[in-house]
C-alpha cells in the first residue's frame, strides 16, 4: 500500500534531513499564536508550524519556527484557537454531496426539522416546488426515521400518492439501505404483486395480498437505488463541484466514495482532469463494478492520487442496518422486522459460498477491501470469507476494514486483531440510533456498538465515521459521541467503551490515514507530512467533554492553502 512502500522515506533521519536542508529557506506560510495538536506521540503540542510547497517543513517552538518567516511569508495567527490535523473520513459517500442538493432532507432533529408524517410530505413538497419539478418527474427525499416521527411509521403509499398524484416519489429511509415508494414509482420499475422478493431483500405488502405496500430493502431496493433518474452529468459534476463545500467547512481533507458504481466514477475523473477537487478522494469501487472498473477485471488500489482522485479498494455490502432491522444477526430482533416478520434476524447480502468467491478475487487481485457488517452475523460471513480466501495466512496485513462492525462479539473482535482487519467504527449511532438499538436489540447488546475502547485495547486502531449521507458530517460531533456516547434521551449507551479526547481525534486523524495505508503522509502534524490542517475555535482535549459537540471548525487547509474559511 502507499503509506507502507513509503514508510522508509519518511523515517527519522530523512525528517532531520528535510528540516536541516531546508532551514534556511522562507516557509511560504507559518502558523503560530495558539494551541497546536500534533497527535505526534513524539511532540505532541508545538507553538508554531511552518509550511513550504504544501508540506510541513518546522514544527516546534516560536524560537524554532520563526526564523523561517521571510518578506513573502504569509503568518496565520491562532488568535488562541487549536490547530490539528486535517480530518481524514473513515467511512462516506462522497458522491451524495451533489445528490442532496436536489433532494429533500427529511430528517428528524437535529439533523433536519421532521417531528411527523405532515412535515415529511411538507419537505417533499417544498422540493418539487424549489426544483420546479413537473409531472412524471421524480420527487426525491432523504433520511425519514419512522421512529423519530410521532406515528412511529413512514407516510404510506396512499398518503404519497395523494400528496403528489402526478409524480413518482422515492423517500429513502435514514439508513440508505430502503425506500418508500409511491405507486407512480412502483409502476415506473415494474414493481407489482406479481414480484418476487429477492434473496436478501424485502419488499413490504398490503395485508392480505401480495400487492406491493411500497416498502423496499436491500436487495429489493439495491436495483433501485442504482437507476434513480437525476440531474444529467454537467449537472452532477456542477453540484459535486459545489457540494464539496459540506466536507471543507468540516475540516475533512480526505473523503471516500464508499460504494463507487463505474459512471460516478468517470464523473469524479473528469472533476479531477479539470482540477475542480479541492481535497483528496478515494474512491471504493463497488464489488458488482469490477469488469466495469478494471480492464481484466482484477481488483488493483491505485498507489497515489492523480489530481486529488485515486481508487483506494473495493466495497462489499454484507448485511443492511440496525436501526432498519435489516442488520444480519445470529439472534432474532425484540421487534418485528421491517415488513412485520416474526422471529426476524436480517439476512446477508450475498450468500457466504459467493462472498467467499467475492473476497478471494479482491484479495488476489492485491486490492484492500471494505467490507459493510453491522450484525454479528454478518462479521461471522467477513471472517469465514476471509478465512477462506486468506489460505494459509490469514493474519498477513491486506489492508481489510470491516466498515461499521458495530454489533462485533469480544471473540469476533479478537480475531479482528489476530488477522490485522480494522473496524471502522460508527460512535454517532449513539446519540442517532442509540435508543432505537435498546429497543431492538436489548440493553446489553446496545452498549456494545463501535467498542472503540475494546478494539484499542487489543491493539487495533480504528477509525470512526459519518456514513453521511445516514448522518450529518460533523467531525466534532462524532468526536463528542466516542468521548460522551449519550443518545438522545440523555442516557450514557457503553459507558466502558468511551475514549479520550485524545482517542477520539486520533479516530478521524492518524487512525483514519492507516485505514488507507497514508499515515506517513498525512493524519499527524509532522515535519515531511502534507500540510492537510483544521483551525478549531477551541482546544477539544481541553474543554469539559460534553462540550466538544460544540466547538466550531474556522478554517479548513489542505497542501497549505485555504479551502474554506467561516
Amino acid at each position: 500500500m502507499l503509506v507502507r512502500s513509503c514508510r522508509a522515506v519518511v523515517s527519522a533521519v530523512a525528517v532531520l534531513a528535510l528540516a536541516s536542508a531546508t532551514a534556511a529557506e522562507p516557509a511560504e506560510r507559518i502558523i503560530r499564536g495558539g494551541s497546536i495538536v500534533t497527535v505526534d506521540s513524539a511532540r505532541p503540542a508545538a507553538e508554531a508550524i511552518a509550511i513550504r510547497g504544501g508540506t510541513i517543513v518546522a514544527v516546534g517552538s516560536d524560537a524554532d519556527v520563526m526564523p523561517l518567516k521571510g518578506p513573502a511569508t504569509q503568518v496565520t495567527d491562532l488568535a488562541g484557537r487549536t490547530l490539528v490535523p486535517g480530518f481524514i473520513d473513515g467511512h462516506s459517500h462522497f458522491f451524495t454531496c451533489g445528490e442532496v442538493q436536489v433532494q429533500a432532507l427529511c430528517a428528524s432533529p437535529p439533523a433536519g426539522t421532521c417531528t411527523n408524517v405532515a412535515d415529511v410530505i411538507a419537505k417533499l413538497k417544498q422540493v418539487q416546488e424549489r426544483q420546479k419539478i413537473g409531472p412524471g418527474k421524480f420527487v426525491l427525499g432523504f433520511g425519514y426515521d419512522p421512529e423519530l416521527l410521532a406515528e412511529k411509521r413512514a407516510p404510506t403509499k396512499q398518503e404519497l400518492d395523494a400528496a403528489f398524484p402526478d409524480n413518482p416519489v422515492i423517500l429513502v429511509h435514514v439508513s440508505g439501505h430502503g425506500a418508500m415508494l409511491n405507486s407512480k414509482a412502483l409502476a415506473f420499475y415494474d414493481i407489482t404483486a406479481a414480484t418476487p422478493t429477492p434473496v436478501g431483500g424485502v419488499i413490504g405488502r398490503e395485508a392480505g395480498s401480495q400487492e406491493p405496500d411500497g416498502l423496499l430493502f436491500e436487495t429489493a431496493f439495491l436495483p433501485i437505488f442504482a437507476k434513480v433518474p437525476g440531474p444529467n452529468d454537467d449537472e452532477l459534476l456542477r453540484l459535486i463541484t459545489t457540494g464539496q463545500e459540506l466536507y471543507l467547512r468540516e475540516g475533512i481533507t480526505t473523503a471516500q466514495e464508499g460504494a463507487t458504481m463505474k459512471h460516478q466514477l468517470d464523473l469524479l475523473r473528469i472533476m479531477a482532469d479539470r482540477g475542480l477537487l479541492k481535497l483528496d478522494v478515494i474512491s471504493l469501487p463497488f464489488i458488482t463494478e469490477l469488469d466495469k472498473v478494471f480492464a481484466d477485471g482484477a481488483p488493483r488500489a491505485e498507489k497515489s492520487y492523480t489530481n486529488r482522485l485515486r481508487i483506494g479498494g473495493v466495497k462489499i455490502v454484507m448485511d443492511g442496518s440496525p436501526q432498519g432491522r435489516t442488520a444480519a444477526f445470529t439472534t432474532p430482533y425484540l421487534t418485528d422486522g421491517p415488513a412485520g416478520q416474526k422471529d426476524w434476524k436480517g439476512e446477508l447480502t450475498f450468500p457466504q459460498p459467493m462472498l467467499n468467491e467475492m473476497v478471494k478475487k479482491v484479495y488476489d487481485g492485491g486490492a484492500p477491501l471494505f467490507v459493510h457488517c453491522n450484525g454479528d452475523a454478518a462479521i461471522d460471513a467477513l471472517l469465514e470469507a476471509h478465512r477462506f480466501a486468506a489460505g494459509d495466512d490469514p493474519a498477513r496485513p491486506r489492508g481489510t476494514v470491516g466498515v461499521h462492525s458495530q454489533f462485533i462479539r469480544p471473540d469476533q473482535l479478537q480475531k479482528y486483531a489476530a488477522w490485522k482487519i480494522t473496524p471502522s467504527f460508527f460512535t454517532l449511532h449513539c446519540f442517532y440510533f442509540g435508543d432505537t438499538h435498546v429497543a431492538n436489540r436489548g440493553q446489553a447488546q446496545a452498549e456494545s456498538i463501535s467498542p472503540l475502547k475494546s478494539a484499542r485495547a487489543l491493539g487495533l486502531r480504528p477509525s470512526n465515521h459519518t456514513d453521511f449521507n445516514v448522518s450529518p458530517l460533523n467531525q466534532l460531533f462524532t468526536m463528542h459521541t466516542a468521548v460522551n456516547r449519550t443518545t438522545r434521551s440523555g442516557r450514557v449507551l457503553g459507558a466502558n467503551e468511551r475514549v479520550t479526547p485524545l482517542e477520539a481525534l486520533e479516530a478521524i486523524t492518524i487512525d483514519g490515514a492507516r485505514q488507507y495505508g497514508e499515515e506517513a503522509t498525512k493524519g499527524s502534524i509532522e515535519v515531511g507530512k502534507l500540510a492537510d490542517l483544521v483551525i478549531l475555535s477551541a482546544n477539544p482535549l481541553t474543554v469539559d467533554p460534553a462540550a466538544i459537540q460544540d466547538i466550531r471548525v474556522e478554517e479548513t487547509i489542505k497542501d497549505g492553502a485555504t479551502v474554506w474559511r467561516r
